[in-house]
């Protein structure tokens, strides 16, 4: 399977992408928004093997700010006007008229943006994975899931919250713990090579956008509802989760039951990204998902 990458101007930066597949074969291309802000593509080169067993086109690109794209120190140029501008210019270059939208995590809530705010065309499908549509429930929903960490992480977490340092030794240890049970556990020789690659990850994207952590949104995202407004969305639309998820099931059922032409699959043994912890059952279904909508 061929893979194709390059950089694509943007404004007065470099957007890294990368093709797998050919884009001129006529089958509907399905492009990927990672997670973060700041997390990179590399995670989503699980999808590669979809690529191959299908000749369907994958296009994933790293977000400004972070992975091989332009890194700017400027924190003002991290907030969602950029990034939706962002995705709207890796379209037009790569002549994505049509297409299939997959976010991820803040790539889904980016998805949410683009469509109930743009009101894109040729957007044949949305899958929702992983994500959310407010960040008010979202944190909600995560302090529930703090309240079953042990009483140690527990406090470690609530002084962090309470003097607003985050660098303690205490609270590093139990944000991994509640990051490993509910978002994906440390890389080891035994991951794939795309997440041992070493990676630029975009940490003053990620601040400056959301926070210090996913419990805690203090950043220019803080304020991010689109609940109601996902009824405009009259895309089909697929929402994955995991029940281990950081995307709560009530975080995933209150976006299905706004939006108007959705299903909703849950995975049983997955955390935050169902494609890494159960790649055959989340395939399958995105493979049925994409053909049916083509």
């Amino acid at each position: 399977m061929q893979v194709k990458t390059g950089m694509i101007p943007f404004q007065k930066f470099q957007t890294a992408y990368r093709v797998v597949g050919d884009l001129t074969t006529g089958i509907t291309p399905l492009l990927l928004l990672h997670g973060g802000p700041g997390s990179t593509h590399n995670y989503f080169e699980a999808f590669d093997q979809l690529a191959a067993e299908t000749g369907r086109p994958i296009v994933m690109y790293d977000q400004l700010g972070c992975g091989e794209s332009s890194l700017p120190s400027d924190p003002s140029w991290y907030r969602a006007e950029t990034w939706l501008a962002e995705l709207q210019t890796v379209r037009d270059y790569l002549g994505l008229d049509r297409m299939h939208l997959l976010g991820q995590s803040w790539g889904g809530m980016l998805a949410i943006m683009y469509l109930c705010d743009q009101r894109p065309q040729g957007i044949q499908s949305l899958i929702l994975a992983s994500t959310l549509s407010s960040a008010q429930l979202w944190a909600q929903e995560q302090h529930r899931l703090i309240s079953y960490l042990s009483p140690v992480d527990q406090a470690a977490i609530a002084t962090a919250e309470a003097t607003g340092e985050f660098t303690g030794a205490a609270y590093v240890t139990a944000n991994r713990h509640y990051m490993a049970q509910h978002a994906t556990g440390p890389v080891t020789a035994a991951s794939p090579a795309y997440l041992q690659r070493p990676k630029i990850s975009g940490s003053l994207a990620y601040q400056t956008a959301w926070g210090p952590n996913e419990y805690c949104p203090t950043g220019n995202l803080k304020a991010y509802d689109y609940t109601a407004a996902l009824a405009q969305v009259t895309v089909p639309t697929l929402v994955t989760s995991g029940t281990n998820d950081l995307c709560t099931p009530l975080v995933a059922k209150t976006m299905v039951d706004q939006l108007p032409n959705a299903e909703w699959a849950l995975f049983a043994h997955s955390r935050h990204m169902a494609f890494i912890d159960e790649p055959v059952a989340y395939f399958d279904q995105l493979k049925h998902w994409l053909a049916a909508h083509d």
